[in-house]
Formats: structure tokens, sequence, C-alpha cells
């Protein structure tokens, strides 16, 4: 109950705070993961504001548009704040908020890897917020200086089609290796690291896996390339494609394909890769200079409590979330049950920008 106590606390003393803000004359806002742990008990809901401060959110969202919705609806009704969203992928983010640097649309950037996250800071696109709430959350899975803090937790899987598998005769992926098999040559669906943040994630764990050799992991995507039935901006897409049979095998993050399978696709299945996988921490972060920061600095605030991080399941989105008195749902994949890589989140958004533009002069243009 104390801790119970303390989140709820903390998100009416932000939102006083955003209601004192508004009424002033002069308004100035200013390794390997752990499990999640299970509440010994079920959690309750923060308190609501007193009040909203009547303006509005706009939000730039990396998760699926379902997910989007929920999360969007719930803030709404939450703290009478007219919140709305535009859906892009986490590349597609990242290239808006440069794009827009000067003039910035969007006021809380919200979902996609972590990667991209330190990256944006990088650019210069993003502004620190220590938010209270964050104290419930792992040092590992948040930006020390504040730019980012981690929502979810998923791991990169491969999702196969079994009936698209029979026809070609091979059994369900178990290997990276197994994906440049010539039996998948035109079947395989991955989407493209320039504009996805799960594709980056999928180059970034060859890269752990090579012990950092950028030749040795531009080689394999070289030798993956001839099975590549498209590259798509989405990271999410490529279980909707094997999930129609357009392709056999895809890889997405586990997740995305377990929302699959329940969306219909009864077909897929999925697998993970022997000599490890990668993992994202999905992230949020507050946009520098963006038009609504009294309001982004409570969404953030709102979007680390459980009861915020308990919505995904009601969109089919069943990542793990990183506040420990979230419920874990029970579609959600155990982290524990999976052979992960040493991913160093700081080090692959650093390497991003210069890793994507050997990508594409090597291998692939990003889908247009």
């Amino acid at each position: 109950m104390q801790n119970k106590t303390l989140i709820t606390a903390t998100f009416v003393a932000t939102a006083a705070m955003v209601l004192s803000a508004c009424a002033a004359p002069t308004a100035a806002p200013a390794a390997k993961p752990a499990e999640p742990a299970k509440p010994a008990a079920a959690t309750s809901a923060p308190a609501a504001p007193a009040a909203s401060t009547g303006k509005k959110l706009t939000v730039l969202c990396t998760v699926t548009e379902e997910w989007c919705a929920v999360q969007t609806k719930a803030f709404e009704a939450k703290t009478g704040i007219k919140t709305t969203f535009v859906r892009l992928s986490s590349g597609e983010a990242a290239t808006k908020l440069r794009a827009t640097k000067s003039n910035p649309e969007y006021s809380v950037w919200w979902g996609g890897p972590a990667d991209g996250f330190v990256a944006a800071k990088q650019d210069g696109v993003l502004e620190a917020y220590k938010s209270p709430a964050a104290a419930k959350i792992s040092d590992k899975q948040k930006d020390a200086e504040g730019f980012w803090t981690g929502v979810y937790v998923g791991a990169l899987g491969i999702c196969s089609n079994q009936e698209e598998l029979k026809k070609i005769g091979m059994p369900v992926p178990t290997s990276w290796d197994d994906l440049t098999s010539d039996k998948l040559k035109g079947k395989f669906s991955i989407a493209h690291p320039a504009t996805s943040g799960t594709s980056y994630t999928t180059v970034w764990t060859q890269m752990t896996l090579n012990n950092f050799d950028e030749a040795k992991t531009l080689a394999y995507f070289k030798k993956l390339h001839p099975n590549v039935f498209q590259y798509t901006k989405s990271g999410v897409a490529p279980a909707q494609t094997v999930g129609k049979g357009e392709a056999a095998v895809g890889i997405v993050f586990s997740h995305d394909c377990v929302a699959a399978i329940d969306s219909g696709f009864k077909d897929l299945v999925v697998s993970f890769p022997k000599e490890g996988t990668g993992y994202e921490i999905g992230a949020m972060g507050l946009v520098k200079g963006g038009p609504e920061p009294v309001e982004a600095k409570l969404w953030i605030d709102w979007a680390l409590t459980p009861e915020a991080q308990e919505l995904g399941g009601q969109a089919k989105a069943y990542q793990l979330p990183t506040n420990p008195d979230a419920k874990v749902h029970p579609r959600a994949v155990k982290l524990s049950d999976i052979k992960l890589v040493e991913y160093d989140f700081d080090k692959a958004g650093k390497a991003k920008k210069d890793l994507v533009a050997k990508f594409e002069e090597q291998i692939a243009t990003q889908p247009k």
C-alpha cells in the first residue's frame, strides 16, 4: 500500500502543479532486463486530478494504432485534456522530430525502442524530464539524465506461418542461420532499419552476436537479402504479411506475433534464435520545445503508473510493463524463457545513424 500511496500522491501532486501553472498570469512550465515483479495484490488506480488544464495534448505515438487509441482515450478520460495522436514508425518519428526541430508539432513521443530515443537525444530533439513516478522504474530502463523513460519491454522473435513452411518443406526456424536458407528465397518479411525500430533491433542484435564487427554484420544481411519478400516501413507489418501467407517467415517483436495469432492468424507460431535474440525497452520522452509541455509532463507521469501500463492488453499489446506494481498480461512472453543478448541501448543508439546509412548503401534503400 505504501508504493500505491506514493504513486497516487505523485500523480495528484503533479496535477496540482499543472493547475497552478495554468492559473498563473505568466505560465512557464518550465544488461539483461529483470522480469517485472508481480504485485502481491491487485493495484488500485491513482486518483484522478481534481480538474483538467482545459488544454490539449498531441502525442507522437510509435506503438500500434489500436494501442495509441486506447492509451490516449484513457488519458483524456483521466485528465479531461483533449488528447490526440499521430502514429508513425520509430524511424519515421525520429525523422519527423528532426525535420520539425525549429517548430515542433508534438509534445511527447511515446513508444518505440530506447535506442531510437538515445539517437534523438543526440539530435537535440528531446528535453530532459525526470518524472517523480520514474522512481519506480529500474535504472536499467531509463536514461540517467531523464531524456527517456521505459514503459514496456519485449523480445525479438521469429514469426512463422506453419502452413507456408510445409509447402516449402522447411521446419520452424530456430536460428539466425535458418533465415538465410535458400528455401526462404522471396518468402521472408522484415522491416527496414531506417524506418523501423524493430528492424534496427535486429541489426544491433547481429552486431552484438558478431562482437560489433560491422563487416560481418552487414555480410549477414547481404546473405539474407535475396530471401526478403519486401522491406516494410513498420516493424509490426511482417506479422500481417506472414499471417496472410504472403511470406513464410518474418522478424517482429514476439508480442506482435502473439497479437496476430489472437487476431485470427492461427497458423502462426513464435520461435526464438538459439544463438540469442535482442529485446526492446519501449520508451517515451518529452519533445524539446513542444507546444504543450505541461500536459506532456502529466502524460509521462501517468504513463508510468500501473493503471496506464496495464492498458496494453485491451489492444492486444502484450509487452511486459516496466512498473513492477503493474500486472503482467497472461499472454506476455516471459524473458526468463528466452536466451537474450547483452543489448547495449546507449551504444546502439549512438551508432544508429551511421549503421543505417551503411545498410542503405550496401543492402537496400528504405521503402517509399
